[in-house]
């Protein structure tokens, strides 16, 4: 039997902490005066090589706020959220009030089911098509949150973005620097409370795809397989520039990630074309005329794959007396 949570409080932390980043470094702390909570980019956790603007690591804590604050509406709480509240303290991406009561909707209900049962699936996902209306319900997420969604079909848009993907890759390959980072985060054994255990790496592909496998998430010594050809790419987008863009972008993916889960659909991410300076700037071009781009999902069909771990809430959370936020947005 699973023990349950002191207050309700405590388990939208827990819930928090079950966001995805990237190589699973949970970029996050959390300082925790009563009612009150703040969020913290962990620059400790942030991959200077991969992600040396920190705009990936962002884009967890703003998913990890998504997953607290929608925890404490299904439990009865008003959580009240100002993003970036104060201007001198750029790493205090957001506070959270609890403040009253409210009703949660059904809708929320089921999102909350899914933020224990989402995880990364870097693993072949079938060759099925996902539903037009499904598409319409991941659609619908993004809008909830400001955001939107653009899913490649087939075009010359979907091959522009598989060149940009296979060319970070091969970047990335041949990159010292970024392999030693790479490293560090993966191979992990089974039980470790964060990076990318071999349990949640993937066989190599017995033939090669539009979009190509993560090496750094690659288990070679596994038997090869079929992967999906031409995967359903979806592209995350929202307005703005620079850190508040990136935590609603957070907001907007981990809307769409969660709608995803609740529909019995796969998820991973094409992140190698973010994280190389050549390809970012490729991409961020190609999407200019939509919006700001945030991340690439594959969405698909797969086979259960195990969950990633995280650390302990205790590793996170400092309860103490929170610093002081700045103006409401």
């Amino acid at each position: 039997m699973s023990r349950p949570f002191a207050t309700e409080l405590d388990q939208a932390l827990t819930a928090a902490t079950r966001a995805p980043s990237p190589h699973n470094t949970q970029p996050w702390r959390f300082e925790v005066d009563g009612d009150r909570v703040e969020l913290w980019l962990d620059h400790d956790r942030v991959l200077t090589v991969a992600d040396p603007d920190a705009r990936e690591a962002r884009l967890s804590c703003g998913a990890a706020l998504f997953n607290l604050r929608l925890s404490l509406r299904v439990n009865g709480k008003d959580p009240r959220v100002r993003l970036l509240p104060a201007p001198g303290s750029p790493d205090l991406l957001a506070e959270i009030r609890i403040d009253g009561v409210r009703r949660s909707t059904p809708a929320e209900r089921e999102l909350a089911e899914a933020i224990f049962h989402r995880h990364t699936n870097r693993r072949p996902f079938l060759d099925q098509q996902v539903p037009r209306g499904l598409q319409a319900a991941l659609n619908t997420a993004a809008l909830t949150e400001g955001g939107r969604l653009e899913h490649l079909e087939p075009s010359a848009r979907y091959d522009t973005v598989a060149v940009l993907a296979r060319r970070a890759e091969f970047l990335q390959a041949t990159d010292e620097s970024f392999q030693a980072e790479s490293a560090r985060w993966t191979r992990r054994s089974a039980g470790s409370a964060d990076g990318v255990p071999l349990t949640a790496a993937a066989p190599p592909a017995r033939h090669a795809g539009a979009v190509p496998q993560r090496g750094s998430h690659a288990n070679a010594e596994l038997p090869a397989r079929s992967y999906e050809q031409q995967p359903l790419l979806v592209a995350v987008l929202s307005g703005g520039q620079g850190a508040l863009a990136d935590l609603r972008g957070g907001l907007v993916m981990q809307s769409v990630l969660l709608t995803a889960t609740s529909l019995g659909l796969a998820t991973s991410f094409v992140s190698q074309p973010f994280e190389t300076t050549e390809t970012r700037a490729a991409l961020e071009a190609l999407f200019r005329d939509s919006g700001r781009v945030h991340t690439l999902l594959r969405v698909g069909y797969g086979y259960a794959t195990p969950p990633t771990a995280r650390r302990p809430v205790t590793e996170v959370v400092h309860r103490g007396a929170a610093q002081t936020g700045g103006p409401s947005t």
